[in-house]
Formats: structure tokens, C-alpha cells, sequence
């Protein structure tokens, strides 16, 4: 069997791991307690993964097939992900220095490894391409959509940037494109509660208190369609106030003004290959705050169209 994966070194393995930390118990070695641990994978793909560099402690260094046990001990591992397909277009490093790393990200790019991304990651290519295995990114955004993600590079300064989206601290701005709403007074605050829908991965709005707020700017009228059946698009600023799963594509579908090429807002489309769907027309353009460890103001823009 042939395995699309990333290079081999701790650092690379470390953007596609999974975390277990070992539970109580008498087996001598990490391999023995793995092997229990995970009765669908062979001891033979453990040796595999140990051989290669793909089983990780706490500290990113490599475990061996003699490694000792040792209850609670954090182990990472990299786990294959069978013909994994590359995914087109480039990520673009916008700002890089001893704490932050903040990447432009292209369209169908997932920013962490799940399901069936593993080598084809946000953070896997960043890890790779700065060898730094201590990256996280201290944000997310959906799968769909371009633009600015955040990562921490350094570990004792982690927890300051994190505070910053926890406290809501930092401004992010987005830009879409998306039907005209020439009925609705703009600038418009959408404060709606949202909750998981059917299917699973899609949220819907739903009676209760609100727990999603987005503002709604117009930026400028955009003309599109074919000549004989004109359609008229607006390319819309939205500025989240919190950071509900989909809240962007949610609120502007329950507008009336579903953003371009969405496909699971205001209906759910057939699934297609990436390579045969238009991208979303949503990018994270703008993210600006104060920097906790200076107090100096900090602005980055993504240098992305849609």
C-alpha cells in the first residue's frame, strides 16, 4: 500500500499528530501500551510509525519500540492517511517573527489536521516550511474560506495571544460577496442564537438568546451575471463579534444574501471535487489588536482577492 504522508522528521510529524496520554496500567514499554490501547492497529504500524520518526512525547522527540511505559505520559503520533490528495494553491506568510506567524491561506486549504487532511494542512505546511514544531494556530477558519490566520510560535508567550480572542480583544474583519439587500439599512447588526443543524456540520439559527453577532457593511456594488439576465452583487465587510462555527455564511443566508459559491448555505449542494467547485467568495481580510507583550498597535491585511 503506498501512503501520501509528510516528510518524516519529528517537526513535520508533529502538524498531522494525534494525542493520547497513556492510561494506568503494567505493560513495560509505550509500543506494548499503544498496541493494547488501539486494537485496529497492528504492532507492525506502530513499528512502522516509531521507524519513520511518527511517535512523538510531550517534548517532540522520538519514541522507540523500547521506550519505557509510564502512566500519563502525552504521546504523539502521526497517523496515515492513505492517497492523500494535494490541494492547489499557495500559502503566503504575511508576518513572521519569534512569536507570531500569520499565513494567508488559499480556498479548500483545512488550517489543522481532521478526517482526511493530514499532510494537506495550514499548519502542517507552516511547520514544515518554518520547522518550527511548536506552532498553533491561535484562530480558525473554515475549510471554505481564504485569508489571515494567526499562529503562536513560542511557548512561553502562547497564552498572551491566545487572551486576546478569548477576551475578545482582537478586531477581524471579513469580506464576501453576495446578493444586494438594497431593503435593508446598512450598516446592520444580526444577533441570532445558533446551533448545530442537519447534517451535523451545518448551524442554523434557532429562538433563544443570541450567541452570534456580525455587522454588516457595505464596501461597494459589484456587477456580475450574463448580460441578458443581469444580477447585481454587493461585496459586503462583516465584522464578527464572536466566533460561532459559520456565523458569516449563517446570518448572511438568513438575510436573504447567501454569500457567492456557499455550498451549504441557504441549501445544502451535492458534494463535488474541490477541483470542480468555485470557491466561497468569503475572505478574512483584516485582523488588528494591541500587542499583549508591548502594547504597541499591530494590523495585518491579507494580500487575497475574491
Amino acid at each position: 500500500m503506498t501512503f501520501s504522508s509528510p516528510t518524516t522528521s519529528p517537526a513535520s510529524a508533529a502538524a498531522a499528530a494525534s494525542t493520547v496520554r497513556l492510561p494506568a496500567g503494567s505493560w513495560e514499554t509505550v509500543l506494548d501500551c499503544l498496541c493494547s490501547h488501539f486494537a485496529a492497529v497492528s504492532r507492525q504500524q506502530w513499528l512502522q510509525r516509531m521507524a519513520g520518526g511518527r511517535v512523538l512525547d510531550a517534548d517532540r522527540q522520538a519514541i522507540g519500540p523500547q521506550h519505557r511505559y509510564r502512566a500519563g505520559l502525552v504521546v504523539h503520533y502521526f497517523r496515515e492517511v492513505p492517497h492523500e490528495r494535494p490541494i492547489a494553491g499557495n500559502e503566503r506568510i504575511i508576518h513572521c517573527d519569534e512569536h507570531l506567524v500569520v499565513a494567508d491561506k488559499p480556498h479548500f486549504l483545512p488550517v489543522i489536521p481532521a478526517g482526511r487532511f493530514v499532510r494537506e494542512t495550514l499548519l502542517a505546511r507552516l511547520i514544515a516550511r518554518l520547522r518550527n514544531p511548536d506552532l498553533v494556530p491561535l484562530h480558525r477558519i473554515d475549510r471554505d474560506t481564504a485569508g489571515l490566520v494567526m499562529f503562536s510560535a513560542c511557548r512561553a508567550t502562547r497564552g498572551r495571544y491566545q487572551a486576546l480572542f478569548r477576551d475578545a480583544r482582537i478586531e477581524k474583519h471579513y469580506e464576501a460577496i453576495a446578493p444586494a439587500l438594497p431593503d435593508l439599512d446598512l450598516p446592520h447588526t444580526r444577533a441570532t442564537r445558533l446551533a448545530v443543524g442537519a447534517p451535523f456540520f451545518r448551524m442554523c439559527e434557532v429562538d433563544g438568546p443570541a450567541n452570534a453577532r456580525t455587522r454588516v457593511e457595505l464596501l461597494s456594488r459589484v456587477v456580475a451575471g450574463h448580460a441578458d439576465r443581469p444580477l447585481t452583487h454587493w461585496r459586503y465587510r462583516l465584522t464578527p463579534f464572536t466566533g460561532k462555527k459559520h456565523q458569516l455564511r449563517v446570518h448572511m443566508a438568513a438575510l436573504g444574501a447567501a454569500i457567492v459559491n456557499d455550498p451549504f448555505y441557504p441549501d445544502l449542494l451535492e458534494e463535488r471535487n474541490d477541483d470542480c467547485r468555485a470557491p466561497l467568495k468569503l475572505l478574512a481580510r483584516e485582523l488588528s489588536f494591541a500587542d499583549p507583550l508591548t502594547g504597541a498597535p499591530r494590523a495585518f491585511r491579507s494580500a487575497l482577492e475574491i
